[in-house]
């Protein structure tokens, strides 16, 4: 990933803490037919020096095939993102040397992925998926409340991956490369804007710009 020094997280909570509030990354994977890539949600556990992901694929899907036959994948968690327009520049009245931009938050992570059949680890896994979820609401749902035979059925329809952490990069693009002003004019146009991804990307931009 391409990381301007001022973009670049290093730290690895914070990465983690993307990862765990944007759980929906995009699988990479090389496969024979070329480069694969599917949405998929991930748990992370704080395993080994980096971290652990753990996913579940469908049968249907040949992806868990290209992995057991070349396991390298890449996963990317995108967090926040926004459209900043030149509009909110102050520098725009000066010389009009201004040019849209888009802030983002976003972490990648590789590793070598091992493809599991387990009916135990996969039972396992997608209890703990549905409880990561389910946990906060009203009426939480949980695996045991299906028919035993329904859930056996279910798993032998899924494929589990595991992705022991080798490297993983943290990117969050927040207008750090514009003068102070600029910076200041795209808290307020985010504020003005009004909307929930808007004022999220005006804290990013406060807390990372220093405004």
């Amino acid at each position: 990933m391409y990381q301007p020094p001022q973009f670049r997280e290093e730290s690895l909570a914070v990465q983690h803490e993307l990862i765990r509030a944007n759980p929906l990354g995009l699988l990479v994977s090389q496969g024979p037919q070329g480069i694969l890539a599917n949405p998929v949600p991930f748990l992370l556990y704080a395993e080994g020096d980096k971290g652990l992901l753990r996913c579940h694929l469908s049968r249907g899907n040949e992806q868990w095939k290209a992995l057991r036959d070349a396991a390298e994948a890449l996963v990317v968690f995108q967090g926040i993102d926004h459209y900043i327009t030149p509009n909110w520049y102050p520098q725009k009245a000066i010389d009009h040397k201004v040019v849209p931009t888009w802030n983002y938050a976003m972490v990648q992570v590789r590793g070598t992925a091992r493809v599991i059949e387990d009916a135990g680890w996969l039972h396992a896994q997608a209890s703990a998926l549905s409880d990561a979820h389910e946990g906060s609401r009203p009426r939480p749902w949980s695996l045991d409340q299906a028919p035993d035979a329904f859930v056996a059925s279910q798993l032998r329809g899924i494929v589990g991956v595991e992705i022991p952490i080798v490297a993983i990069e943290g990117k969050f693009k927040a207008s750090q490369n514009r003068p102070v002003a600029d910076r200041i004019g795209v808290v307020e146009g985010l504020a003005a804007d009004g909307d929930a991804q808007s004022l999220a990307m005006r804290d990013l931009v406060k807390a990372r710009g220093g405004v």
